[in-house]
């Protein structure tokens, strides 16, 4: 044995003793990535003897859903010798394991070899995360409330040990223009290795997010080469692009001071920033505008904290009003109610307003806000000239002992509201505790108040809510109505959803219906009432729908 083999047997002795009390599988690789050594559990988790997986090359031991995740990550141990905190799912003789935590490093020194430790079992929990983590289906990543729940457990747990970290935002603005150049399977493999090279690249192997299509969060250590990871992007995607342009690579990075700043504030600055950049649209936005630290965006944050709750506080809001009509005779049903902003508030949209009061738990005061002044407005209607409106209600309210127990109060106060007020629930996909969910709308139902689900079909969950929610009516989700319009088979498939709603005597409305075409299309799918700039935009003024009608567009018999 040469002196240089002695060496690498040594090593490989010392990280196996080491490993052991940790790991349930040792791989040792030489520099091709070829197993030279391997030790534990391999047959349980590999259906081979360890000895029999020598020559392999590791790739082919993974899971194909995170090979693309392991070329990243030993690429990330040649440039810094070292491993930590990822997880991958191998390929077992009965399908791919659960993901496995590993660790390992890369030695120069040693011919180039890995040594490689994983561990039976699921990922550790995140720590100071509550709540249900969701990801991006096409990227693996986290989604953007999932990810500011992450970075913010991760730098609440990182105070104490004092850990640099970083927290940069990755814009592709050419995405677009990339994916029309790219087939399906193109472009899933574009994501794929995307999400792959930034997990690879996080903090601890998954502190990684996609915010939006063409949008990425990414916590890291403080000495990661931005430069040099943007560059890796431009490489991937000129590699898949037929054109061979490949795509531009914008980024922002903050660290993580925060100079005494609470949990909460940091949470909150964190969700500003995120919000910020999720939503930004036109030439005024300039990502670099985020190059700061989360100290300073936990005071812009505090300071869009403070200035909604006073809007609130004082109702300076408007309420503007769209028409739900009878699909069949064109008769207004009823009408949502909708916020609109004022003041300094007036250029931001009233959804952007919506989702930070919801992500910074101000939504149930907003929730009630809207509904108290609703109430009030249609106290000074004379009885006998009273409409009906359908108030939303966010399902993070729903889930507030503190809302629904001041809004019974509310309604006890005001009974004569059951003739006509109705309440929507929105953001359904956050309805994970359905048994409470379920409470809530059986007690308005109780009170005799109908109940609607907003956004059905937007996710198959839906179907979930619709067998266990007992609601008076479903609201249509608008994009989903138009990729039925324009699917071969959508009219089929938009009927039967109706026929199962009818059955179970739940009524349906349809929105975004925008022009003849599309109310054609929801009245030959038997529709129930429909909703959308055809019959008016939302007006503060509800007196101009009437002036607004038009039965011409409902003449005839519909054939269903």
């Amino acid at each position: 044995m040469t002196p240089r083999a002695a060496a690498i047997r040594a090593e490989r002795d010392r990280f196996v003793a080491l490993a052991f009390c940790w790991a349930d599988v040792l791989i040792e690789l030489d520099e091709n990535e070829h197993v030279v050594f391997a030790a534990g559990a391999t047959r349980p988790l590999l259906g081979r003897h360890a000895d029999d997986l020598v020559g392999s090359a590791l790739v082919d031991l993974v899971a194909a859903q995170d090979q693309a995740l392991l070329r990243s990550l030993l690429g990330i141990a040649r440039q810094r010798g070292r491993i930590e905190n990822a997880a991958v799912r191998l390929q077992g003789g009965s399908g791919p394991t659960a993901p496995l935590p590993f660790a390992g490093y890369r030695l120069d020194e040693l011919d180039n070899h890995y040594f490689l430790a994983f561990r039976v079992g699921a990922a550790s929990p995140r720590k100071g995360v509550t709540g249900h983590l969701t990801r991006d289906t096409a990227s693996g990543l986290y989604d953007a409330q999932s990810f500011t729940d992450v970075v913010s457990g991760i730098l609440k747990a990182q105070q104490a040990h004092a850990e640099a970290a970083q927290v940069t935002l990755i814009a592709l603005p050419d995405y677009e223009e990339l994916r029309e150049r790219l087939d399906g399977e193109a472009e899933h493999g574009f994501l794929d290795s995307l999400g792959a090279y930034l997990r690879a690249n996080s903090l601890d192997g998954d502190s990684a997010a996609r915010i939006a299509d063409d949008r990425y969060g990414l916590l890291h250590r403080a000495d990661l080469d931005i430069t040099d990871l943007e560059g890796r992007v431009v490489e991937m995607s000129r590699d898949l692009d037929p054109a061979g342009k490949g795509i531009s690579v914008e980024s922002a990075t903050m660290d993580s001071s925060r100079d005494g700043a609470s949990d909460e504030d940091l949470a909150n600055g964190l969700v500003y920033a995120i919000n910020r950049f999720r939503h930004a649209r036109g030439h005024d936005f300039s990502i670099k505008s985020l190059s700061t630290s989360l100290s300073s965006l936990v005071n812009q944050a505090v300071t869009s904290v403070n200035s909604f709750k006073k809007v609130v506080a004082a109702a300076r809001f408007n309420i503007a009003f769209q028409p739900i009509l009878d699909a069949v005779t064109g008769e207004i049903h009823h009408y949502e109610a909708l916020a609109r902003f004022g003041g300094d508030d007036r250029d931001q949209s009233p959804y952007e307003r919506i989702v930070f009061a919801e992500e910074t738990g101000l939504i149930q005061e907003f929730d009630m806000a809207m509904v108290s002044k609703i109430i009030a407005l249609l106290s000074k209607v004379p009885s006998d000239k009273r409409f009906r409106v359908a108030v939303n209600v966010s399902g993070h309210s729903v889930a507030s002992s503190s809302y629904v127990s001041s809004l019974h109060a509310l309604l006890r106060d005001n009974v004569w509201t059951r003739n006509c007020l109705m309440f929507e629930i929105t953001e359904s996909a956050r309805l994970d505790d359905l048994a409470t969910a379920g409470r809530f709308i059986q007690s308005l139902r109780g009170e005799g108040y109908k109940v609607c689900l907003d956004d059905f079909g937007a996710g198959a969950a839906n179907f979930q809510y619709l067998s266990t929610l007992e609601v008076d009516v479903v609201k249509l989700d608008g994009l989903a109505v138009r990729n039925a319009e324009s699917a071969p088979k959508g009219k089929a498939f938009l009927r039967a959803l109706t026929s199962l709603c009818r059955d179970l005597g739940v009524q349906t409305i349809a929105e975004m219906v925008d022009d003849r075409r599309s109310l054609e299309f929801i009245r030959q799918c038997a529709v129930n009432y429909v909703q959308g700039y055809l019959f008016g935009r939302p007006s503060t003024d509800i007196r101009v729908f009437e002036r607004q009608r038009q039965p011409h567009l409902f003449a005839g018999r519909v054939a269903r």
